[in-house]
């Protein structure tokens, strides 16, 4: 994968701003596709706090989810009744245990 360009994000807002033809900046600034351009240009205003960035979904919250839970004597998996809670599981429901490349999966029956 090649490296990340650097670039002056202030000036190159600047430049979108003043009305400047994308042909142009593109060749002042060295990028190659209008798409390097385009994504030059958002991480720019997200820099300059102009525009929030948008949180991504892989891992963002994952410190509100985790939960320890334990093994027991005779090799049931323990979950506290407040993770129970939260999860919305019932009484008698039943699951499909599943080993995958993260850990372990349950999906409901």
């Amino acid at each position: 994968m090649p490296r990340k360009r650097s670039f002056d994000g202030g000036k190159l807002i600047r430049m979108i701003e003043e009305g400047v033809p994308q042909s142009e900046i593109m060749k002042k600034m060295g990028f190659k596709t209008s798409m390097q351009l385009k994504t030059a240009y958002m991480n720019a205003l997200i820099a300059e706090g102009k525009v929030p960035a948008i949180p991504g979904s892989r891992g963002a919250s994952k410190a509100d989810k985790t939960k320890e839970v334990g093994v027991g004597k005779r090799g049931s998996i323990i979950l506290s009744k407040e993770l129970v809670a939260s999860l919305g599981i019932g009484a008698k429901e039943r699951f499909i245990v599943r080993k995958t490349k993260a850990g372990i999966s349950l999906k409901k029956i």
